[in-house]
């Protein structure tokens, strides 16, 4: 071996001269192989892929195994195809006459695990023509900035609330977007690949700023809801969560949400959430974990706590502690109106906990659908108000008090409804309808979503259906409140609660959206919500969110106008994660 190193040095030590002309012939030749080569395997045509190797015993390949030679077992050897295969950033440079050597970055997938990496070529000339006489691929370490893309033509929808810029250019380098507008006067740097995406329209990556992973989005996630345990057990749930999150991930990605806010679960969301930054198959994530709750409430297990009981100062201040040390990205509240406690005690217990919260650095964030208790966690500090006050219409020392704290308000308009369509499929026998248009649900999650018919309206009898000149009731007054903070100028978050009943990780962020228009947002103010002042709730807002130079590349690229109609986010064609580029079939 150490013969042939020193021989093949030395012969790469002495190239002959070539002129110009006989250099970009050959360069031509040995990337029309690649080309070639490249399409027979997204073909699956083996003897397309076999025509472009050197049918020799020094046909040379080095992979996971290590070095071997040989056509003959290479191509006895010849694997499944992959499911997708992605072929980039091709570098060929001539070596000496007959020999051109070249690097490319692939993405491939099999059986749905996907691999990045960078693979070699050595194309040499022979009687036969060009063929490839050395192979090898290299698996990139987890991190690894993709290739340099440049999206053209689309009109990019930037996620500021700007007018949008038709015929665009987005240029993506190292996973960071190097330029974003006009095309014109423009020039794509050599070897850049190129997307044409006229037609279409290029957005910021969504950001759901309120969902839950230690909840299913059925009842064997929340059987405080509808009680399934002696069907699903509640730890083996959870264990099965914790185990495997994959299954959401892609849901969200699936849907075009690339960053997304666990804002309350079991301690294991924390350290998965911190797992995602550098996964290019999951969202980015931000994690509250465990929740402070004025209601003592049960759905734990046995070792773990998803809600730690608000008692007094004490109980605050020591429960915010815990979370910074367990690496917590924010504090939440479940500020929930009981008679285990006077309001002043449940009031005080949340001043101290935003106390705290501030005291050791981290944002705090309060579900409160009442304007009592909303206003007393204003009062607290609240970064983040992840519901709708329900139960009255905002009024001007609210509002203030909103404008004052720089609180975010997260209006999440959709998840009641989930509720009800589960109980109504329960006392009906009736499947529910399940909104999801680009089939982003993990089949286990739908299987148990349309089994709601079939668990019997024994399991909701003692619950009354809720009547609907109430519910009617409630919906305006969410409505209402979101135009008065639109109107006054405060930023606004969609969230979905995503993990609740029905309100299913994925798709549920078409119908908050949607919700958010139908209440009097237009098509733009509900992206910029679902973009750029989510990655704010998140405390992101410099990282990702807009489509600007220098962000992180989390770009989606819809079908449709979204900025006519918020339901184009529908339309996903490709979505964008870090950099790397999706077809939406995938």
């Amino acid at each position: 071996m150490i013969s042939v190193l020193l021989a093949v040095t030395t012969f790469l030590a002495a190239p002959a001269a070539q002129s110009s002309s006989s250099i970009d012939t050959e360069l031509a030749a040995a990337r029309e192989v690649f080309r070639r080569n490249i399409e027979a395997i997204q073909h699956r045509d083996r003897d397309a892929y076999l025509a472009c190797y050197l049918r020799s015993e020094t046909l040379a390949r080095t992979g996971p195994t290590g070095f071997a030679l040989g056509y003959e077992p290479f191509a006895a050897a010849r694997g499944p195809w992959p499911d997708t295969l992605e072929a980039s950033d091709l570098h060929l440079t001539p070596v000496r006459e007959g020999i051109v050597y070249g690097t490319y970055r692939y993405r491939v997938v099999f059986d749905g695990v996907e691999t990045l990496g960078l693979s070699e070529r050595l194309f040499l000339s022979t009687n036969d023509g060009w063929r490839i006489a050395m192979t090898s691929a290299f698996e990139a370490p987890r991190g690894t900035p993709p290739p340099p893309r440049a999206l053209v033509g689309g009109t990019l929808v930037d996620g500021t609330g700007a007018k949008p810029v038709p015929n665009a250019l987005v240029l993506i380098r190292d996973g960071r977007i190097e330029y974003a507008g006009p095309r014109r006067g423009q020039t794509i740097p050599a070897g850049v690949d190129t997307m044409d995406v006229r037609g279409k329209w290029i957005t910021p990556g969504l950001v759901d700023a309120h969902v839950h992973y230690s909840q299913t989005g059925w009842a064997d996630g929340r059987p405080d809801a509808m009680d399934l345990r002696d069907q699903y057990p509640y730890a083996e749930v959870e264990a099965r969560l914790r185990q495997h999150p994959e299954g959401f991930h892609r849901a969200w990605l699936r849907c075009g949400v690339t960053a997304v806010f666990d804002v309350g679960g079991f301690p294991w969301s924390v350290a998965m959430a911190h797992t995602t930054e550098n996964d290019p198959l999951a969202p980015r994530m931000a994690a509250a974990g465990p929740l402070l709750s004025t209601l003592d409430h049960w759905l734990n297990l046995p070792a773990e706590r998803q809600f730690m009981h608000l008692t007094n100062d004490s109980t605050a201040r020591a429960g915010v502690r815990y979370l910074k040390a367990m690496g917590a990205d924010a504090v939440k509240v479940w500020f929930i109106v009981n008679s285990g406690q006077t309001f002043e005690n449940m009031e005080q217990s949340v001043m101290s906990a935003g106390d705290e919260a501030r005291r050791v650095g981290l944002p705090l964030i309060v579900h409160a659908t009442g304007i009592k208790e909303a206003r007393a966690a204003l009062r607290a500090g609240a970064k983040l108000l992840v519901h709708s006050v329900d139960d009255q219409p905002l009024d001007s020392e609210f509002i203030e008090l909103l404008r004052k704290n720089g609180t975010i308000y997260c209006p999440t308009l959709t998840v009641r409804g989930g509720y009800y369509r589960m109980f109504d499929a329960a006392r009906s026998g009736k499947p529910p309808v399940v909104d999801d248009p680009l089939h982003a649900v993990d089949s286990l999650t739908l299987a148990h979503v349309l089994s709601s018919a079939t668990v019997g309206a024994a399991k909701v009898a003692a619950r009354k259906p809720p009547d609907p000149a109430v519910v009617a009731k409630t919906n305006q007054t969410m409505n209402a409140n979101l135009m008065s903070v639109q109107k006054a100028g405060l930023p606004i978050a969609t969230g979905t609660d995503a993990g609740n009943p029905l309100t299913l990780h994925g798709p549920a962020i078409f119908g908050e959206m949607e919700a958010m228009q139908a209440a009097g947002l237009t098509p733009m103010d509900v992206l910029v919500a679902s973009t750029r002042n989510g990655a704010r709730a998140m405390g992101r807002g410099q990282d990702f969110g807009t489509v600007e130079k220098g962000r992180l590349a989390d770009l989606v690229v819809v079908g449709a106008d979204p900025t006519r109609d918020i339901a184009a986010m529908r339309q996903i064609r490709y979505v964008v994660r870090g950099g790397v580029v999706r077809a939406a079939g995938e």
